[in-house]
């Protein structure tokens, strides 16, 4: 097996926060955007949610993160497109894009949206059950993004500033070559790459034809690049090493691992999802864990998964380990540039 080389390396953060102050949540997690970006972090990525005290509105979030980085790429993973208008979330996207200067990342997913129980009839007019959840929902996105005309053949809009051929606003060149299924069966994979995707795989997935999370995931990322070619495909694997944490903090990580080692080794439900083990512990062990990760070899760019419900402190230690003691070892060196914008000492 060869050995794994970063180009890229990424975190996703959860973006939670107390249910009673969820302005003190955002602002923390704006705050460890600044940090990825000042050790050099590559990318920097948020879940979207509904339901949880977490980030609901990516878009939003993230129009607002443009403001407070300069260079780190900015992503979502992933936006259930089932509740969205292909349209609507096409502008809403192009304006971060726009506003960040070309540094957005859309990572997306079709089917039944998660809740749909619950919000389908908030979100939706009429009976939920019949609408359109499937991948055609996210390739309408895509061709949005694209700016093309809108209308018949010689139609145009007239404003206050004068005329123009509709299409959307602000088109933002280059969104559309950066758009991320999370794939996690072999239909999904062949699905992206097939369509011009970059792929998004994580520390779950489905098992078919076997029990071994590494040999599933394998096989999606062999049928992904045998249709996409030159797509790219970023990993994403919990790690939480502790070189720098107090010993009361890395017995904190302990449990939390040991608390989650229950659903590895077997297929859950009728999907028979299998779970890849979080990797808890020094730098040393870990880094020999991903040494042994065949999935890990095969792709370029990594994303550090950061556990729910942690500490702020928690992921700055987290991201200055990974950054200091594991991803060197893999070929990955800082990208601070002398320029690297000054940030305010009162955080």
């Amino acid at each position: 097996m060869k050995k794994p080389a970063i180009q890229r390396l990424a975190f996703l953060t959860p973006g939670n926060y107390p249910d009673n102050d969820p302005a003190a949540g955002f602002e923390k997690t704006l705050q460890l955007f600044e940090f990825g970006e000042d050790i050099g972090f590559d990318g920097a990525w948020v879940r979207q949610r509904h339901l949880e005290p977490g980030i609901s509105s990516a878009a939003a979030f993230l129009a607002a993160a443009s403001q407070r980085t300069r260079r780190i790429e900015l992503g979502t993973a992933v936006i259930p497109i089932g509740y969205e208008s292909p349209y609507r979330l096409a502008e809403d996207l192009s304006t971060v894009d726009v506003l960040s200067r070309g540094r957005l990342n859309v990572g997306l997913s079709a089917g039944t949206p998660p809740h749909a129980e619950t919000l389908g009839a908030l979100v939706f007019d009429g009976d939920w059950r019949n609408f359109d959840f499937s991948h055609e929902r996210v390739l309408r996105f895509v061709r949005n993004l694209k700016g093309e005309p809108i209308g018949a053949p010689g139609a145009f809009v007239e404003f206050p500033g004068g005329r123009v051929t509709p299409r959307l606003q602000p088109y933002a060149a280059g969104l559309s070559e950066r758009i991320w299924y999370g794939g996690g069966s072999l239909r999904s994979a062949e699905w992206a790459g097939r369509n011009g995707l970059n792929l998004l795989i994580g520390n779950v997935t489905s098992g078919e034809d076997t029990d071994d999370f590494f040999e599933a995931q394998l096989r999606q990322l062999e049928v992904f690049k045998a249709q996409a070619g030159h797509g790219r495909v970023a990993l994403g694997r919990v790690i939480v090493p502790f070189d720098s944490a107090d010993p009361a903090t890395r017995q904190r990580y302990r449990a939390y691992a040991e608390g989650r080692n229950e659903r590895t080794g077997k297929p859950h439900g009728e999907c028979r999802t299998l779970f890849a083990r979080d990797l808890v512990g020094p730098s040393e062990a870990i880094v020999d864990t991903l040494l042994g990760d065949p999935v890990f070899a095969e792709v370029e760019e990594l994303r550090l998964e950061l556990p729910y419900s942690f500490r702020h402190e928690d992921y700055e230690q987290i991201l200055s380990d990974v950054v200091e003691r594991i991803a060197p070892v893999f070929g990955w060196a800082e990208k601070l540039a002398d320029t690297k914008p000054a940030r305010s000492a009162a955080r």
